[in-house]
């Protein structure tokens, strides 16, 4: 026994036990940091096979629906939403296919009327894709575009509505997004969804939104992808290095005691979704080759909204991802020719390489 041992053994028999801790320390510091770099490793190479043809291929055939108006045809399988949605579900079933069936598609819809921009009742149909996590499939990161489109009067779901960059844009890079991490498999469960009736009134998020909370969906993060493949702005400036998140500070469904404890902590700028943004503006600034975000602290744009909002409304965390530099001669409008200007939010407003991009930060934001 040790206590019968020599003075020198005893040291000796300490020595070598110290030396055997450090070598299992050092391993263990040594494994850890050689997991971290794989992770890391397989984060860029994430960003790395987002593809722009796939993109551009994707916008090229929402763009040839005609219009994709809420209200619009929904028996065609060539012209309007309705064969919009099942092109987009087709899609989903094809990736699902190729990863072993490891995505849970759907349609999502509800019967709306009596609304200012739904009158008469209109089924709102969305497209939902679910790939579960592995060990905790109850926790839920949701990215989202929007499948509808609209020219100068809302109403008008007749007239070619191509909406190439609001907002097949977002409904190409979710579906990219799939494409690439359906390769993985996550923790979490990873929500991809094409919502509909977003310009007659943020329907499509509305629906999934209070589904998600009625489901008891615990949602850590919805990245709302609207407008993302735009680089030249209406005030002349082309830059394709810069995008903008969009966070709200306080939660609307803050409590009068949650209130208190803000206003002598200064917790309006640490609300979840704003750290939500500044996470995502990590991920760009490490993953992300020449992309700078900017974190505007406000819920939108000045008048504007977006399917994070219904989300928002609900106390989940939510952001927007949007270009910088707005075009608004290519937004809601009529497809014209007025002085020389073409209005119309048509596939020469698209910069696919830069929908990419925008597409690698989500893809890269949802896997980290």
């Amino acid at each position: 026994m040790i206590k019968n041992l020599s003075p020198q053994s005893r040291l000796r028999t300490k020595a070598t036990s110290l030396l055997a801790s450090t070598v299992l320390l050092s391993s263990a510091v040594s494994f850890t940091v050689h997991a971290q770099t794989e992770q890391q490793q397989a984060l860029y190479d994430i960003a790395k096979n987002v593809s722009a043809e796939n993109i551009e291929k994707d916008i090229t055939t929402l763009v040839n629906f005609g219009t994709r108006h809420t209200l619009s045809e929904t028996e065609s399988d060539t012209r309007g939403i309705g064969a919009a949605r099942r092109w987009i579900k087709s899609e989903f079933d094809k990736i699902s296919a190729a990863c072993g069936g490891c995505l849970e598609v759907y349609y999502q819809s509800e019967v709306i009327s009596g609304e200012k921009r739904i009158p008469d009742p209109v089924e709102v149909v969305s497209v939902i894709a679910i790939q579960r996590g592995t060990t905790d499939p109850d926790r839920y990161v949701i990215m989202s575009g929007d499948i509808d489109s609209r020219v100068s009067d809302v109403m008008d779901f007749t007239s070619d509505s191509p909406g190439a960059n609001d907002n097949a844009s977002g409904v190409a890079g979710t579906l990219e997004a799939a494409r690439v991490l359906s390769k993985h498999k996550f923790n979490g469960s990873i929500v991809y969804a094409a919502l509909a009736g977003e310009e007659q009134g943020l329907f499509g998020g509305r629906i999934m939104a209070k589904q998600a909370k009625e489901d008891g969906w615990r949602i850590k993060a919805v990245l709302n992808n609207d407008m993302i493949g735009n680089i030249e702005g209406v005030n002349g400036v082309i830059n394709n290095t810069t995008a903008r998140i969009f966070a709200e500070g306080t939660r609307v469904t803050e409590t009068e005691k949650e209130a208190r404890m803000r206003r002598f902590t200064g917790g309006e700028v640490d609300s979840p979704s704003r750290n939500l943004a500044r996470y995502i503006d990590k991920i760009a600034d490490k993953y992300i080759e020449n992309l700078d975000t900017m974190v505007i602290y406000r819920l939108d744009r000045f008048g504007r909204g977006g399917h994070h909002r219904p989300f928002n409304d609900l106390g989940y965390p939510g952001i927007r991802i949007m270009e910088t530099n707005e075009n608004y001669t290519r937004q809601h409008q009529d497809l014209r020719v007025e002085d020389g200007i073409a209005y119309g939010d048509t596939l020469d407003g698209v910069n696919f390489d830069y929908a990419a991009k925008l597409t690698g930060l989500n893809a890269v934001s949802l896997a980290a």
